[in-house]
């Protein structure tokens, strides 16, 4: 019985950890609403992310032109690095504590990954007391 009991288990325990997911799910790219295109990469346990493709994004923008600081307005859009320091979170099971650049209007908002499914994420973009939740396809 004690045997059978401590089998039972292991079991559990084994098919938890094999379900449990991984926070390197995230890395990849993904289409954005605004017709962004960003690749997700992970650097010292945090997750960053670049825009990766612009597919005519706000009428053919390939500039910062939107940038808050002034001397960042002719830095190419392509490349940029908008999402910065996501950190996953094992208890909520959630990407946490990030920031994201939103260049149509030059503003940074907290940024969450509040679930990752088959094909999409669900993100949450904060500012204040406002915020939005979206999916982003992924590529």
């Amino acid at each position: 019985m004690k045997k059978t009991l401590i089998l039972l288990q292991l079991l559990f325990l084994i098919s938890a950890v094999s379900f449990a997911q991984s926070p390197d799910i995230i890395v990849g790219k993904y289409h954005l609403p605004n017709n962004l295109d960003i690749e997700i990469y992970k650097t010292n346990n945090k997750y960053f992310g670049k825009i990766i493709g612009l597919n005519g994004f706000e009428d053919g923008q390939t500039k910062d032109i939107n940038n808050p600081e002034e001397a960042n307005r002719n830095d190419k859009l392509l490349g940029k690095v908008i999402i910065k320091n996501l950190e996953y979170d094992y208890e909520d099971k959630q990407w946490v504590n990030g920031s994201m650049y939103g260049a149509e209007k030059g503003m940074y908002f907290n940024l969450t990954i509040k679930e990752n499914k088959k094909n999409t994420i669900v993100i949450e973009a904060s500012k204040y007391i406002f915020w939005k939740t979206m999916e982003w396809t992924k590529l």
